[in-house]
């Protein structure tokens, strides 16, 4: 079994490699999904942020409003610190419950943890493989745009620009990484360097 942790920059391409990756073959573990899961009534974190961050967080049908709580937190390192000390252990919990039952039924698996903040959260330790997938600046604001507008998000270019400066610097990123797919070109060269490293990543389970 072979545990490959996958992160990048915001909009630089991280789920089409990941979507690529499981058509080619990995089990794939979003820890964005895990973390939503666990935020909702009745699983680890919920009952904890609520208590953290007050009832104001919710909607009225008692689930938490992500967006209230990331404003909540953004721009604000003590509250974010608060957030990521209760979600964090939860999902770790998860991710290791789901990767020993892949490894259960397929002892030769290449499971692949996406992860926007595998480096920052200290999750990157717990892989045995990095992939960091980046693009330049100019494209990540342009996708995240195009990505706002598709879901009639009202979110404008000076608040993707503060969402990148509040990040860890792509540049520092890829000093982590085992593999850089550069998916700052055409789809047909992002899936053609995916599947180079899936080569790579098979001769070693």
């Amino acid at each position: 079994m072979l545990i490959v942790g996958l992160t990048g920059g915001m909009a630089c391409g991280k789920t089409h490699v990941a979507r690529e990756l499981q058509h080619l073959g990995c089990y794939i573990l979003e820890a964005d999904e895990i973390g939503h899961e666990a935020m909702m009534p009745g699983q680890a974190a919920y009952t904890a942020i609520v208590g953290a961050f007050g009832k104001e967080i919710l909607h009225e049908d008692g689930t938490i409003n992500r967006a209230a709580l990331a404003a909540r937190v953004f721009g604000k390192p003590a509250e974010l610190e608060r957030l990521n000390a209760i979600v964090h252990p939860a999902v770790h919990e998860e991710e290791k419950r789901r990767v020993a039952e892949i490894a259960a039924k397929d002892p030769h698996a290449i499971i692949v943890l996406v992860a926007a903040i595998l480096i920052e959260s200290g999750a990157y330790k717990n892989v045995d493989k990095i992939i960091v997938v980046t693009c330049s600046r100019e494209q990540q604001i342009e996708r995240a745009l195009h990505r706002a507008r598709h879901f009639n998000a009202s979110v404008d270019e000076a608040a993707i620009v503060a969402r990148l400066e509040s990040q860890m610097p792509l540049e520092k990123k890829k000093t982590f990484a085992d593999y850089l797919i550069d998916a700052s070109g055409t789809e047909a060269g992002t899936l053609r360097q995916t599947g180079i490293v899936w080569e790579d990543l098979k001769r070693q389970v």
